[in-house]
């Protein structure tokens, strides 16, 4: 117990704190804070809270006093998985990731929700889908959406379905994400692209457990235990306004943040020979290694393994600025034509990487729509819509 009380045990000296102002305890989710009924409040990311259980490394202010709630690297050491340099897919063993591993470890079995963060290649899927495979609904279904992908028009259609005739091109009943996934999970990636209007229909299906289908008045059951990611800062959409600040708090349970691959360079080395092993390349020498450590990774793990990949078929690292920012840019200011307008341009540019994309997906999938989907991270009612406008 916290408060300015000689009973507290933690006692904090200042007016604005009352004498038991808040109960704080583990919990195997992060630290749960229960409010005593404190005279100024407590508050989390500028918000008067109850009851929450708190991500570790966050901050807590009773009145106008800040707490810091950091993990033990001490204590967490004598968790199993801090020792270890894997947690499922997950490799490495740096501070930053045994950091993960505990918190998976303690949320497995779990269902509370989880928002999982980090830069653009860094596995939020594989931790949604460890989180999945290791909580009471293992066995029950996983579904993945991007929102980033969706067409915004049908974003409401692919996660709460839609009735038949409920708009154009809708020829017969069919359920969204959520109902697919009842009594499992729903992996929600890219949540922070989620249109504003749909932000009050995903929270009341979150509230109620029901969802009510497109051109439907009747609500189904659709309980389903939720992960969102995103690679941007959500509370700065909140200040926006573009992302519902109530909604942020129902997701907010628990986070998981994942560090970028140059924060945990030590890891790198084991990465390159894991990935080498899958493609049955049995050594890799030190000079590539240390050319791997040497290199900033902007497109984080998944980058590393793509350049494995090269490294499997062409017997040596591609160059470093190969499909980089620097040499995307160099091209495109090729294609700039001063004499035409600026949204004239951009928009065929646009349709001029959406025709290379597309031809280039098909390609690779031999034209097999929904291999295309999956690769692409584009829903298939939306690629199909991209096909046709080719």
């Amino acid at each position: 117990m916290i408060g300015a009380g000689q009973d507290a045990d933690l006692i904090v000296d200042d007016e604005t704190v009352s004498r038991r102002h808040v109960e704080v305890k583990l919990a195997p989710e992060g630290v749960e804070i229960v409010d005593l009924g404190s005279r100024n409040g407590t508050f989390y990311l500028g918000h008067r809270v109850q009851h929450m259980v708190l991500p570790l490394s966050s901050q807590l202010r009773l009145g106008r006093v800040e707490l810091a709630f950091e993990p033990d690297d001490d204590s967490l050491e004598h968790l199993s998985a801090h020792k270890a340099t894997s947690y499922g897919s997950l490799l490495g063993s740096s501070a930053a990731m045994r950091h993960v591993y505990g918190l998976l470890e303690r949320l497995e079995g779990s269902l509370v929700s989880v928002l999982v963060t980090g830069e653009s290649g860094t596995g939020k899927e594989v931790v949604a889908r460890l989180l999945h495979e290791r909580s009471m609904v293992a066995k029950n279904p996983f579904v993945a959406v991007n929102c980033g992908a969706l067409d915004r028009s049908l974003v409401r259609a692919e996660l709460f379905g839609h009735a038949r005739g409920a708009f154009t091109g809708a020829f017969e009943n069919r359920a969204g994400a959520f109902e697919t996934a009842s009594g499992g999970t729903l992996f929600l990636d890219e949540i922070g692209e989620l249109p504003l209007e749909i932000q009050p229909v995903l929270l009341r299906i979150l509230e109620t457990g029901m969802v009510q289908r497109v051109g439907e008045t009747v609500e189904r059951p659709a309980k389903v235990r939720l992960i969102a990611a995103t690679n941007r800062s959500l509370e700065e959409l909140v200040r926006e306004g573009r992302f519902r600040e109530d909604l942020y708090y129902r997701l907010l349970v628990v986070r998981i943040q994942l560090p970028p691959l140059r924060e945990r360079r030590d890891d790198i080395a084991q990465l390159v020979r894991s990935f080498a092993a899958e493609l049955d390349v049995s050594h890799v020498p030190d000079d590539v290694i240390a050319q791997c450590e040497s290199r900033p990774w902007p497109g984080n793990v998944r980058e590393l393994r793509n350049t494995v990949r090269a490294y499997a078929a062409l017997g040596s690292l591609p160059d470093a600025a190969m499909g980089s920012p620097g040499k995307l840019a160099s091209a495109l200011r090729e294609s700039v034509d001063l004499s035409k307008p600026y949204a004239e341009l951009k928009d065929e540019v646009l349709q001029a990487f959406q025709r290379v994309y597309l031809e280039a997906l098909m390609e690779h999938t031999g034209g097999n729509q929904s291999e295309a989907s999956r690769v692409s991270g584009i829903a298939r009612s939306h690629l199909l819509k991209l096909l046709r406008e080719r």
